[in-house]
């Protein structure tokens, strides 16, 4: 910003160049802010929300009909205590233990985020955009969506079939993985929250950086405003007329008018060329033959546009038209 402040006293009464400005100014500040601020960013930040999906996962170990480590047959336990005259069945036998499946699938959530959480800080810094935020948040929650979703259908699967297989097949290992496959499901929704946290920390810095960029092109917009100012009091205003006519007023405002317009539609059409530019910039589809094409076709429309200038053409043209108009 003070690169740029400097340009512009530089240039005195005379309009600076926005283009220059940009390139030497508001990129590099908006580059610094940008890494300085997703540096800050650390991926600690997901603890907070994964709280709740956390205690599920606390709560997951006293579902289980089969012997879980440390706290042994807690299903068993728990009935007893919950109902005193109920006795556990002697000749039951024992299910199959899958207690590490949800805490295997949270493994695989958190590493999923973290995933996510690098593959944001390198983005953000290369297009800071919210469509990169979209659309990475949301690759990464279909993923833990789809887990948690498939787990309990397979589960049903294997209960199905586990009707025709016997009681042993059924509560030994369909009704325990169905139990654990549920939980799974329920962890992966309250897991959710912990991307949209991802999400919203670096929102913030995209955030930030357009609100700059904005502030930066009106800036630009009051010093050519000033600028031209100058300007028409070197040129036609002399240092004694201290008072304004009407007429001089109404001219004014429609200079102030035009001169905001033009600045809107340069804002527009910087943030078109920053938006191509990016895209370029990420794209590997743009091939050497392809840039000559459009070399050759600039040229040829330069030189139909500096045709148009030449006397002959331009006398050509008005024959042309004489002979139109006589039919």
């Amino acid at each position: 910003m003070l690169k740029a402040k400097n340009k512009v006293e530089d240039h005195g009464s005379q309009l600076f160049d926005p283009s220059e400005v940009i390139k030497d100014g508001l990129e590099e500040e908006l580059d610094s802010y940008t890494r300085s601020a997703v540096s800050k960013i650390r991926f600690a930040l997901v603890i907070k929300p994964a709280i709740i999906s956390f205690l599920a996962l606390i709560v997951s170990f006293f579902l289980d009909v089969a012997e879980v480590p440390l706290l042994g047959n807690i299903t068993f336990d728990l009935a007893e205590k919950i109902f005193p005259g109920w006795q556990a069945p002697t000749e039951a036998f024992e299910p199959f233990k899958f207690w590490w499946l949800p805490i295997s699938c949270y493994a695989l959530f958190t590493f999923i985020a973290f995933m996510t959480y690098s593959k944001l800080k390198i983005e953000i810094i290369r297009t800071p955009a919210t469509e990169t935020i979209d659309r990475l948040i949301s690759a990464a929650t279909s993923v833990i969506d789809s887990i948690a979703t498939a787990l309990p259908l397979i589960g049903a699967a294997i209960l199905l079939i586990s009707i025709q297989l016997g009681q042993e097949v059924f509560l030994g290992i369909s009704v325990p993985f169905e139990i654990k496959a549920l939980i799974v499901l329920a962890l992966g929704k309250l897991f959710e929250p912990v991307l949209d946290q991802l999400g919203v920390e670096f929102q913030n810095v995209v955030n930030h950086v357009k609100d700059i960029r904005d502030k930066y092109f009106s800036r630009i917009q009051i010093e050519n405003s000033k600028s031209l100012m100058k300007q028409l009091n070197q040129g036609g205003i002399s240092p004694a007329k201290t008072q304004m006519s009407v007429e001089e007023m109404a001219q004014y405002k429609n200079l102030v008018e035009h001169t905001a317009k033009l600045s809107s539609v340069m804002l527009k059409n910087f943030a078109s060329i920053q938006e191509i530019m990016d895209k370029l910039s990420t794209s590997n589809q743009i091939s050497t033959e392809k840039i000559q094409e459009l070399n050759t076709l600039a040229n040829s429309i330069t030189q139909a546009s500096n045709s148009l200038t030449d006397e002959r053409a331009l006398a050509g043209l008005k024959h042309l038209e004489a002979i139109v108009v006589k039919k």
